[in-house]
């Protein structure tokens, strides 16, 4: 008899599951009919110095509870370009949507789901979450505890761009100090840059969270976004819900998928 891993099985069906609801044929985008209120799509941006990947553990388990997810390759390039991309995914999906950030990613799924009635819920994990005139850059100096910048390996590319990557010796301690060493050498290794320049780039015109419920589970012990500034957006904000996650560090979806999950969980519930 041949056993498959129950985590093979999970994966599987978040493949399944985004399939549906990209396409508005499968089960899940259908599963409004017999009485049953069809559960949202949860789509999941990520930030700097990450990728999709990064959201494995947290896909499964929501695969796993019978949620639509599609995992969205944040291109990194700026604000406004990455939000017109990702804006591009969520008119492509049908239905009600739940948007999570990481990071960066809060910046873009701000501007992205901006006016998009579609979008019934915001989840900033350890993200930002700016007005109009603020930057990644601002915010994340608006209270002391960044230590980032310090971390930082610039590469300059034609044109005159410069991407930054954390530098792999150092992004254990400083991006996710409470993962596994073997898997944060892999997450460094697997890094996607991001420009210096979105980093810089002003966040323009309405922001989602002003007109949309939003919910911001906060990094405790986070070394690139101050906890201090994700209470300040959450508080500003008129945040739904808040959650901290004790001495989890940036990378808290990594390090902690449950409780990242069980939240994103209760903001779709809502």
């Amino acid at each position: 008899m041949v056993r498959i891993k129950s985590r093979t099985i999970a994966v599987a069906a978040a493949v399944a599951l985004a399939a549906g609801a990209l396409g508005g044929g499968g089960a899940a985008a259908q599963a409004g009919g017999g009485g049953h209120k069809a559960k949202p799509t949860v789509v999941l941006v990520h930030g700097a110095f990450a990728d999709s990947s990064g959201w494995n553990g947290v896909v499964s388990r929501l695969a796993r509870d019978g949620y639509p997810v599609v995992s969205a390759a944040n291109p990194l390039r700026g604000v406004a370009s990455d939000a017109a991309q990702v804006k591009a995914l969520l008119d492509s999906i049908k239905g009600p949507i739940v948007l999570v950030g990481h990071s960066y990613g809060g910046m873009v799924i701000s501007k992205a789901a901006a006016g998009d009635k579609d979008v019934k819920a915001l989840v900033y994990v350890a993200a930002f979450a700016p007005l109009a005139g603020e930057s990644a850059g601002d915010l994340a100096a608006k209270f002391p505890g960044s230590t980032l910048a310090e971390t930082l390996k610039p590469v300059a590319l034609p044109g005159g761009q410069t991407d930054l990557y954390v530098d792999p010796a150092k992004f254990h301690q400083q991006f996710a100090a409470d993962v596994p060493a073997r898997d944060a050498a892999l997450m460094a290794v697997a890094q996607r840059p991001i420009t210096a320049a979105a980093l810089d780039e002003k966040a323009s015109g309405p922001q989602a969270w002003q007109a949309t419920k939003s919910y911001f589970l906060v990094a405790g012990a986070d070394k690139n976004i101050p906890p201090a500034v994700q209470y300040f957006e959450a508080k500003r904000a008129k945040a739904a819900a808040v959650r901290s996650v004790k001495g989890g560090s940036h990378a808290v979806f990594v390090s902690q998928p449950g409780v990242t999950a069980a939240f994103i969980e209760k903001a779709a519930r809502s």
